[in-house]
């Protein structure tokens, strides 16, 4: 597999709405193999295409739990409820740190390597991680959604 550049902020295709797949196609697996293997070396739980250079709707999300490898292809979230506020980072921010608010609770419909859709529904930390991806493929940067950044020496505790 083939390991991909991670694209940093202030890079342009980070903040743009990324388009709907329609191919579903080998060239369509090896992306997600390939953001699946970046993500993991770059000790992510989360990628999305813009974050490796491809203004797609797609994104991959791995929280070390029960679903394993998640694969979203032109995800939408069709219910959100419920409140949390936690830490984020971003492979696109190395070495940031915020808390962000985000629902507690999301149901997602979105499409698989093959194009069937499927529906998901996540609480908790796999919730935050399908929104912070599911906000980069229309541009959203977690950054918007800080409200306070953490100090260096709250994170090394």
């Amino acid at each position: 597999m083939a390991k991909l550049e991670i694209v940093t902020y202030p890079a342009e295709i980070l903040e743009t709405v990324c388009e709907i797949v329609t191919e579903f196609d080998r060239r369509l697996v090896k992306l997600l193999n390939d953001m699946y293997d970046t993500m993991l070396d770059a000790d992510g739980v989360g990628l999305a295409a813009p974050q490796v250079g491809i203004a797609k709707q797609i994104a991959i999300v791995d929280v070390g739990d029960e679903h394993g490898r998640i694969e979203l292809i032109n995800p939408v979230i069709l219910e959100a409820r419920g409140e949390q506020i936690g830490p984020e980072g971003c492979l696109s921010f190395p070495g940031l740190f915020g808390e962000v608010k985000r629902a507690d609770y999301v149901k997602v419909r979105a499409q698989d390597r093959r194009g069937r859709t499927y529906t998901l529904e996540a609480t908790g930390f796999l919730a935050r991680a399908l929104q912070h991806e599911i906000d980069h493929l229309h541009g959203v940067l977690f950054t918007s959604k800080v409200i306070r950044y953490y100090e260096r020496e709250e994170l090394e505790g």
